[in-house]
This record gives C-alpha cells, structure tokens and sequence, in this order.
C-alpha cells in the first residue's frame, strides 16, 4: 500500500526556524498572552515532529488559539520508546537519561513560567514519558494529551455540516482521563449533527515499525481492520444529512457526506492513511480536523506565518 501522501515540505520545526538544539522556544500570541499566562510544555516526538509535522502545527495552533505559552524542547527529541520496543534498551535508557538532564535545565532556565501542564499529542511519547518523573522536573505537574486539554479549555466544534466521522482507538491511546470516544464527540460536536461518533474497532495494523519490520503479520490485521472500516463507513453514508437540524444543501445531501476516520496516534494515522483508496475515505488526526474547522483551510500557512512574526521568544539552553 502507498504511503500518506499531501504531507507538509519541511517539518513542523524548519517552518518555524526552531531547528537549533541549543534554544527553547517559546511560542506565544504576543497579543493576547503575556508573560504571566499559563505555560505549558509540549512534547511533539517523532511522529508529530518529523513524521507528520502537521499534527505538532496543528497542536501549537490550537494552543495558540487557547492563549497559553508553549514551550518547545531544544532540538528534535525522540522520546526512546521505538528503542525500548525493539529491545535496544541500554539506547532507550541513554536517550531516557539524556532528555530528562536536558529537561531539568529548561525547567531551571524558565522556572519564572511555572509550567505545570505537559502537553503531547502522543500516545506512545505518553507511555515513555510517564517514567521520566516529570513531577520533579516541573514540580506539581501533570501530563495530558492535547485532545483533553482542548478540551478542559472549552474548545469544541458545534459539528460539521458534510463530513461523518468515526474514531479509531490506538493501542496506545493518549486519552487518559475519560472515554476516548466520549472525548471525540464532543470535541467534534456530533449530536448537532444527528448522530453519534462511534469507536472503529481493531488494530490497524501499523504498530508502530510491525508493519516495516513483519510486513506478513501487519498485512492479515489489515484484512480484519479493513472489514471494519468499510462496516463503519456504510453505517455512517446511511445517515442523512442534516445541519444544525435543518436539512443541508441539496447539492451536500445528494452526495452523501464525506467520510473520515479519526485518531490520535501518528503511527495509527500511517496506518489508516494506507486504506484511503480501498475504502472511499480519508483518515485525519482529531487536533489536525478542529484546526482545520475552526482556523479555516489555510490554518497552516497562517499559523507559520503569525507565529513567525514575533510569536516566537528564543531562550539560550
């Protein structure tokens, strides 16, 4: 199967010119932010950062839009997880060590901001970071993925008149405090829309590297995981369209709604990406859609280029 496609030029980090490892951005709305606003320090990983860095814009998008600080660490980090997972663990355990020294001098250098929010939009970096002892790095902190914190903060879509979603859980899900699905209705406000956001069961089949590394496997789960796929997308085409219970355009309800499938997990995105032609429908990470709603269709072009014209404060590490 073909790999996503559409994928930004240059990840997220060369758009922003915060490539250097030696910086801790701070990304901040200079007009509505000031230096006591909530902090937060956001953890994009591999898979946000370099893979898909659309999910790392749209997550510092959307933070922006929430009207807190963002930290970034220095530099690209993995967060170690894909080494301990393939068993290299004396390498997990040294990158481990290596963040967590890097962390504890950002945390020295900006303790003014206070930061008590680590931000990923991750499940695995979750996973892996829950042992760096985040607590004595940024005392009193918690860690949680963007979605809830979205959340918390009230930002939520009054549904989206055309498109139906369904929601893939990962594996390594980043949602912690609350139904998953739950979480996914209503941030994405389905009810307005006459219906409900249901959970697209099975693996996808990716699993972080199986499907590079056991090809053979990952293909009989994606047999099972395209079964489902296709289930979910004719429940969802049956469903008629309605906008804020008043029937859509004609020309939409001809048509039938577009359909997507949500996640949360980059590698999981990978994964569903690749089911795109075989099943009629496009597959978005949860953060990426709400940009893309409530920021317009250009959300990335403007977010580079509004950050990109004082948003970003450079702090030598």
């Amino acid at each position: 199967k073909k790999m996503p496609g559409n994928l930004p030029k240059k990840t997220a980090r060369a758009l922003l010119d915060i490539e250097d490892n030696k910086i801790v951005p701070i990304i901040r709305n200079p007009k509505s932010t000031t230096v006591d606003s909530e902090a937060v320090f956001y953890f994009p990983g591999c898979g946000s950062e370099r893979l898909f860095s659309q999910v790392g814009l749209a997550t510092q998008a959307m933070l922006w839009e929430a009207g807190v600080q963002t930290v970034l660490p220095p530099g690209y980090l993995c967060c170690g997880y894909p080494q301990r997972g393939s068993g290299q663990y004396d390498k997990a355990e040294k990158i481990v060590t290596d963040n967590r020294v890097l962390f504890h001098r950002v945390a020295n250098t900006l303790n003014y901001l206070d930061i008590k929010t680590v931000v990923v939009s991750c499940g695995t970096c979750y996973d892996q970071l829950a042992g760096y002892e985040f607590d004595k790095i940024f005392p009193g902190c918690r860690i949680i993925d963007i979605h809830e914190f979205l959340l918390e903060k009230g930002m939520k879509l009054d549904g989206v008149t055309g498109t139906r979603y369904m929601y893939h859980d990962p594996c390594h899900t980043p949602i912690k405090t609350m139904d998953p699905v739950k979480l996914v209705n209503e941030l994405m406000g389905s009810e307005k829309d006459g219906y409900t956001i249901e959970k697209n069961d099975r693996c996808c089949g990716e699993s972080g590297t199986l499907a590079v590394t056991r090809p053979d496997i990952s293909t009989q789960v994606r047999f099972r995981k395209e079964e489902e796929i296709r289930k979910g997308a004719a429940k969802l085409r049956a469903i008629p369209v309605v906008a804020g219970d008043a029937a859509a355009p004609a020309a939409v309800a001809a048509a039938g709604p577009d359909v997507k499938i949500l996640t949360s997990c980059p590698s999981c995105l990978q994964g569903l990406s690749r089911y795109g032609e075989d099943a009629n429908l496009e597959a978005d990470y949860i953060v990426v859609e709400i940009a893309r709603q409530v920021l317009g269709e250009n959300w990335m072009a403007d977010y580079v280029a509004r950050a990109n014209h004082g948003g970003i404060e450079r702090v030598l590490v």
